[in-house]
């Protein structure tokens, strides 16, 4: 009955607006009028606005009329309010602030190497010696004659205060005195180049000299690295558009993909410059060592929650589509229970952000409102369909 209703009014549209109306609307076209041409594109969706509506009307005839009249199954889901976080998501490398090379500030032969790869040493730890090439020599006959130096000007300083000797003297015997004093500090200062100690606490990752090596002060005489894993971080370039809500005390999730492993932490700080190349901004966030399994340099998916809605209504992307005015709609049914028909309704929705495959409902939809889900793009307006499970 439905087929043979549809088939005659197909022939109704087709009388009406073939033969004469066809050569109607190619003479208006070859006319190149173009008020006419519009006014004769309104005559005609007039038209189709009025069989649409006879259709929907004995669509409706139909579904009373018919008892054996098949209905759509679908799913639906019943929508709820919950928390929301969004996560700006932005990639970079895992960074250590103490991180150095070590090199000699004197030049001679690496006489003894105290430590070896992997050792944690402390601040200030002696890791090498150098060959001094008789420094400790001078500084001892050094400190020698600053000892005689001190005694006499001891003496000197005792019959001064008895007004015995001449001012002269005893100022000579003063200045010769601090003179050698500056000389040995001076000496022992470079007598402590040769030792080569920890700058600060951490693991030596590698020794680059082996010992009886000559080595000398700058580029390429580098000793040893080493490292602190305890203070590292990461340092990623964020878009200035989230300028405002990637701050300090931000929740922050990083992945690290060569492990398989993630780890929460917060933005430490964020810089106080925009890029003018790239218009973006740094945060540098910290991240723990993980027993020592994260590494300088070790790459990173670092996620920043830059929104959170305590009482969003999320549904997945799947089911939303858009009409010819680009707004985006879903279909909402009055019942949500397990073999209960109900009546499809289109409801124009406006989303905001997404996550994943759901994306959040900002208007359009309720608490509790159940859409359909499977079934969402074969159904249409004031259908009826047949629930076949409520999610």
């Amino acid at each position: 009955m439905k087929k043979i209703l549809y088939l005659v009014l197909a022939i109704v549209f087709l009388s009406s607006c073939g033969g004469g109306d066809k050569t109607s609307v190619e003479s208006v076209i070859a006319g190149n009028d173009l008020a006419t041409i519009r006014t004769k594109r309104s005559e005609i969706s007039e038209q189709q606005k009025i069989l649409e509506n006879q259709i929907r009307s004995l669509d409706s005839v139909i579904a009373t009329l018919d008892v054996n009249e098949k209905l759509p199954l679908v799913t639906t889901i019943k929508v709820k309010a919950e928390k929301f976080d969004h996560y700006l998501e932005l990639q970079g490398d895992v960074m250590t602030k103490q991180n150095v090379l070590i090199y000699p500030e004197i030049s001679g032969t690496l006489n003894r190497v105290y430590v070896k790869e992997g050792q944690k040493v402390s601040k200030g730890q002696l890791l090498a010696s150098i060959d001094d090439g008789g420094l400790s020599s001078q500084l001892a006959q050094m400190k020698t004659q600053s000892e005689l130096a001190k005694t006499t000007f001891e003496r000197q300083k005792r019959l001064w205060e008895q007004n015995i000797g001449s001012e002269i003297q005893y100022l000579q015997a003063k200045t010769t005195y601090e003179a050698q004093e500056s000389a040995v500090k001076q000496m022992q200062s470079q007598v402590s180049k040769s030792n080569i100690r920890a700058p600060f606490s951490g693991i030596i990752d590698d020794v680059i000299k082996d010992q009886g090596t000559v080595v000398a002060p700058g580029p390429g005489s580098e000793v040893f690295r080493i490292v602190n894993l305890s203070n590292m971080y990461i340092e990623v370039e964020v878009p200035e558009s989230h300028l405002p809500n990637v701050t300090a005390g931000k929740n922050v999730n990083v992945y690290f993909p060569v492990l398989g492993d993630s780890v929460s932490t917060k933005v430490r700080q964020t810089g106080n410059f925009i890029n003018p190349s790239n218009r973006s901004f740094t945060a540098e966030i910290p991240v723990p060592s993980k027993d020592g399994r994260v590494k300088p340099n070790l790459t990173a998916r670092v996620m920043i929650n830059d929104y959170t809605n305590e009482s969003a209504i999320l549904i997945p992307q799947s089911i939303v589509s858009e009409n010819a005015e680009g707004e985006q709609y879903v279909y909402v049914v009055e019942g949500d229970s397990v073999s209960t028909d109900a009546i499809a309704k289109k409801t124009i929705i406006t989303t905001g952000k997404t996550q994943g495959d759901f994306v959040e409902v900002l208007s359009g939809i309720n608490n509790g409102d159940g859409i359909i889900d499977e079934g969402a793009r074969s159904v249409k307006e004031g259908q009826k369909v047949k629930i076949k499970k409520s999610i």
